[in-house]
């Protein structure tokens, strides 16, 4: 793959990640990131992509993938980053804009990902993978690698995930910081938990948060794009593990540890941790409980533009099974069609 070319093609098949990750496991960075080409580049285009790729974050946070915001990053890929990569720069500004658009594929991949744009995503994903190596970052092409795996994951692809989650630590194992390692661990034990591995699952857990740990109290450095994961961020998580282990107590406890997120910020994460815990009261036989929440959950994300978050209702609606027969249920179950468009 030419380190200039954007992908084109259609599909997703985890297949397609086998040869890209293996390059990646193999030789994680480049020698050299210098380019003789047309217009020269400086800082001030680096900071202009830094820029647009922070405020993307913002807005699919708050909004989600299908957002025009959060889209625009796929534009500032093809008509800023794109041209730039075909300029002029030194080894050192190489780096940093093969970095820069690198992150700023991982956030088109993630946005069409979220929508359930598979295919694009995994395109842009593979993309991303090899900016980062083009770039010499290994940091950020493990984190590259733990989002491929997640979307092996909610693929469907759960052994797969395990694969590149445990490659993306192992091989960034002492050059990235513990923050970003800690994440690959927390994307293992989700893998685990959707194989039913219990075992595994909670030990890849124990793993990340004795990372969490030691980022707390590390004074080193960490890239601003792992700024989110927090030992909040892995109660909740964890939460989603021990409920698809079908383990509702130890889902409600992990819940008890996640802080409030405001959802006016982190709105489609505080609507899908809802619908997870909602999720694990109906598994715990706690209808009025489970249904609260599930309400909560659509008032939430019916402000949201994520096919993502709406898997996570969907999710809630099949554990309502048990009690289709009762009014409330039949209630809700019509309000996620009509507000979500989820259907029966």
């Amino acid at each position: 793959m030419n380190r200039r070319d954007f992908l084109t093609g259609s599909g997703f098949a985890v297949s397609a990640f086998s040869t890209p990750v293996t390059r990646w496991l193999v030789t994680p960075a480049d020698d050299a990131a210098d380019m003789a080409g047309g217009k020269k580049v400086g800082r001030a285009d680096l900071e202009e992509l830094r820029d647009a790729a922070d405020e993307a974050r913002r807005w699919d946070s708050k909004y989600g993938g299908g957002n025009w915001k959060a889209n625009s990053v796929t534009v500032c890929l093809q008509e800023r980053a794109a041209p730039l990569l075909r300029g002029s720069f030194t080894d050192e500004v190489g780096r940093d804009l093969f970095s820069v658009t690198s992150e700023l594929s991982r956030l088109a991949g993630w946005t069409a990902f979220d929508v359930g744009q598979h295919d694009v995503a995994q395109r842009h994903f593979i993309q991303a993978l090899r900016l980062a190596r083009a770039g010499g970052d290994v940091e950020l092409g493990c984190y590259v690698l733990t989002t491929m795996a997640m979307q092996s994951l909610l693929r469907g692809f759960a052994s797969e995930a395990v694969d590149m989650a445990q490659g993306a630590f192992e091989r960034a194992k002492g050059q990235a910081a513990p923050r970003v390692l800690a994440f690959t661990k927390l994307i293992e034990a989700r893998a685990h938990a959707r194989e039913r591995d219990a075992r595994a699952a909670s030990r890849a857990l124990a793993a990340s948060e004795d990372l969490l740990g030691q980022a707390e109290a590390s004074s080193g450095s960490e890239p601003a794009w792992i700024d989110f994961y927090h030992h909040a961020r892995l109660s909740a998580d964890a939460a989603e593990v021990f409920r698809d282990l079908k383990n509702p107590k130890a889902a409600l406890a992990w819940n008890q540890q996640a802080a409030a997120m405001p959802s006016g910020v982190f709105t489609r994460s505080v609507g899908m941790r809802l619908a997870i815990v909602g999720t694990a009261h109906l598994q715990a036989r706690q209808l009025d409980q489970g249904l609260e929440l599930g309400n909560r959950s659509v008032d939430i994300l019916a402000r949201v533009q994520s096919s993502r978050a709406k898997d996570y209702v969907r999710e809630f609606n099949t554990a309502l099974g048990p009690w289709r027969r009762e009014p409330a249920v039949r209630d809700f179950i019509h309000r996620t069609r009509t507000e979500l468009g989820i259907a029966a």
